[in-house]
């Protein structure tokens, strides 16, 4: 195992995890890496660590170019588990002269490790250290997407060190991103915003307009999962700048389940409205989706209908457990839309129409509910609906133009 050469004595270091396929409920069906990054110069400095069970791994890498011993500096942009599990093994390796980090991280490895013999040195958004030829320059990224975060540039080299942002869970032989397939990376790359970063996109939103106020040339990204964007970091910032402002594809997402097909039935003529109105459309059944591939689906798409029949005067449990997931990752700005079937209470739809609430979605209607079967007369009534839902998405699509 190997380093492997990003720049001129700027090395990354990191692991490649193959055979994870679950990372705290988010599917990783092309597993990850957890990078790590060596500047030589002459304050030798590792930026990040990696997840518990991989320090050898990384020991084995640093080795191939220095001994670790010889590290001065510790660089933590972010202390969750995957990038910082190893930081105990690394720190009585290396024992570095000092280790920056922002105050939120200091709290936070006090509380995860329990102990204070740390040389910590706190920075703040702004502040600059030399080590060397070389300046690292470190901007506070709270809530990007824990408070602890921050993430570093070398002005010298051109290279954003950008911990959790711009990355993407893809184990690939490949370390740019002009050795892997770009269609599949992009894929990656918006799965892991829309299951992990949305929530906080007025704040991706915020440090975008940062970097340009700053006016930072950056010629390479190295993001703490995937691939370094060597080739292209302009794509990526300009689908993180995208993704963040909530602009969407004119598309619109049929999300349900049923029990007797009387939903699906519903979803199904809905689908034909969308189609009349020359709108793309695509049916998602929750007990046959993956939640986080369809999440990725909601970052993009403008129209998000929901169905579910009515159960124990709820939802189906696979439509209660993917709305509980979406609520929770915050999207905006979406046109929606409610139905379902019943047999004799009905409250799926109001609290359909309450997930529509809380994320902030622009309704169309009240919804559509059926007793039992739908009739010709209600699915006339469901390709209305998905007609009204498809009209509404492209006066969204026009106005973006």
């Amino acid at each position: 195992m190997e380093a492997i050469k990003v720049k001129e004595d700027f090395y990354w270091v990191g692991a490649i995890d193959w055979n994870v396929r679950n990372f705290h409920g988010y599917s990783t069906v092309r597993g990850t890496t957890y990078n790590a990054y060596l500047l030589l110069d002459e304050k030798i400095t590792l930026f990040d660590t990696v997840k518990h069970g991989f320090e050898q791994e990384l020991f084995k890498r640093i080795s191939s170019v220095i001994n670790p011993e010889k590290i001065d500096y510790l660089v933590i942009n972010h202390i969750e588990p995957d990038h910082a599990g190893a930081f105990l093994k690394v720190f009585e390796t290396v024992r570095p002269e000092k280790i920056f980090l922002t105050k939120n991280a200091r709290l936070g490895l006090l509380a995860y490790f329990h102990k204070e013999n740390f040389p910590f040195e706190e920075v703040k958004t702004g502040q600059e250290v030399r080590v060397g030829k070389r300046t690292i320059k470190f901007i506070e990224t709270p809530m990007i997407h824990w408070p602890d975060s921050m993430i570093t540039y070398i002005p010298e080299e051109k290279i954003l060190i950008s911990q959790d942002a711009f990355g993407a869970h893809y184990a690939t032989s490949g370390r740019f991103d002009d050795e892997v397939d770009l269609c599949e990376l992009t894929q990656e790359s918006a799965k892991y915003y829309a299951n992990i970063v949305y929530p906080y996109s007025p704040q991706v939103n915020k440090l975008l307009q940062m970097v340009k106020s700053m006016s930072l040339e950056i010629e390479m990204i190295c993001p703490d999962h995937g691939v370094v964007w060597r080739k292209n970091p302009g794509k990526i910032l300009a689908l993180y700048e995208r993704w963040s402002s909530y602009i969407c594809d004119p598309r619109v997402l049929i999300i349900y389940d049923t029990m007797w097909k009387s939903t699906e039935k519903m979803a199904y003529a809905i689908m034909e409205g969308v189609i009349q109105e020359g709108v793309e459309v695509k049916l998602c059944k929750l007990s046959v989706a993956d939640l986080t591939d369809l999440m990725r689906e909601v970052l993009e798409a403008r129209g998000i209908v929901l169905g579910s029949p009515t159960l124990n005067n709820g939802l189906l449990p696979t439509v209660s457990g993917f709305l509980s997931y979406m609520k929770g990752l915050r999207p905006r700005g979406k046109v929606g839309a409610v139905f379902g079937s019943f047999g004799w209470s009905g409250e799926a739809i109001k609290i359909l129409n309450q997930y529509l609430d809380e994320i902030q979605a622009e309704k169309v209607s009240e919804g559509i509910k059926v007793k039992y079967m739908p009739d010709e007369k209600a699915l006339a009534e469901c390709m209305e609906l998905g007609k009204k839902v498809a009209k509404k998405v492209k006066e969204f699509y026009f106005a973006e133009k």
